[in-house]
């Protein structure tokens, strides 16, 4: 019996569970049954002649040969795909699909519009956004582009900072008439902090004078929250003082619905950047997009623009 071809198809579904180790995910990804993709992975096995995959009831994962073989299939499937860019440029027509991830608040906000701009001026371009505030594996999860706030660890992704995230302290107006409105750092003691849980020593507060002086505050209270969303709506119902990204109240302040606490004194701004994933970064549409979100989230309330390197 003559062995299958290594298709395109059988090298995506190979390429897929390599990185999420998961055939059902991969299912659901394709919009596909999980029978597909597993025969999909027998027959790119069978083509090559060796095992390409470790299957175990948990997990997924790559033999040796396996690991040689999907960077591989990673550099032909980019080179496929950057040629279908090509040929489509050549009439003036980008297609095809993004995946990106970014905070959920920031997301819901203002990532959604800028998303829908960027479709009406390239309406062959399908964008999948995902919203979550976890650091999920770009790679893993098959996501092109992602939008992090705050410090990034080591990474072999291409970075591109977009600037930092100008913060404030606010409270609602009925919150600061019932408990009383701040006048310096230390005031803050005993008031209720709405924390978040998903960020590192949320229960001290850092504030820095227009002099320069900083101060140090245990910031404690009854309320964490792991969402920026749900930390707006405490705000806006009066349980208490937060340090908030502007992008997240500025209409509400505008309209008096929040205020600042203690305006005379900064919260240090929180970097505002961009993971991509270094294979797809040369793909003409998500060129496009990334260039396209980079300047418009540098106009977004807060954002302090990153300046040109150089």
């Amino acid at each position: 019996m003559d062995r299958p071809d290594a298709t395109l198809e059988r090298m995506r579904s190979f390429v897929r569970v390599a990185e999420r180790g998961s055939l059902s995910a991969v299912a659901r990804a394709f919009g596909i049954g999980q029978s597909s993709v597993t025969r999909h992975l027998r027959e790119l096995e069978q083509a090559v002649g060796v095992p390409l995959l470790s299957r175990t009831t948990r997990r997924v994962t790559l033999t040796a040969e396996g690991r040689g073989y999907y960077a591989h299939c990673l550099q032909i499937l980019r080179l496929v795909e950057q040629a279908a860019d090509e040929a489509r440029a050549a009439r003036g027509a980008p297609a095809g699909a993004i995946r990106i991830s970014c905070t959920g608040a920031l997301g819901v906000l203002h990532l959604g519009r800028l998303i829908f701009a960027f479709q009406d001026r390239y309406p062959e371009i399908c964008v999948e956004l995902g919203l979550t505030d976890e650091r999920i594996d770009l790679v893993r999860e098959g996501v092109d582009v992602a939008i992090r706030l705050g410090p990034l660890s080591d990474s072999s992704l291409k970075v591109r900072a977009l600037g930092q995230s100008r913060r404030a302290l606010v409270a609602a107006p009925s919150y600061l008439a019932r408990r009383g409105r701040p006048a310096s750092p230390q005031d803050l003691r005993g008031h209720e902090a709405i924390r978040m849980t998903n960020i590192a020593s949320s229960d001290l507060l850092v504030l820095e004078g227009r002099d320069g002086a900083r101060h140090e505050v245990p910031f404690t209270g009854r309320l964490r929250l792991d969402h920026g969303l749900a930390a707006r709506e405490a705000l806006l119902a009066g349980r208490g003082v937060a340090p908030a990204h502007c992008w997240l109240v500025d209409d509400l302040l505008a309209d008096g619905r929040l205020e600042v606490v203690l305006p005379d004194y900064a919260l240090p701004p929180v970097p505002l950047s961009m993971l991509i994933l270094p294979e797809r970064a040369a793909i003409a549409r998500v060129r496009l997009l990334i260039d396209d979100l980079a300047e418009a989230i540098g106009r977004l309330p807060g954002i302090e623009r990153a300046r040109p390197a150089g």
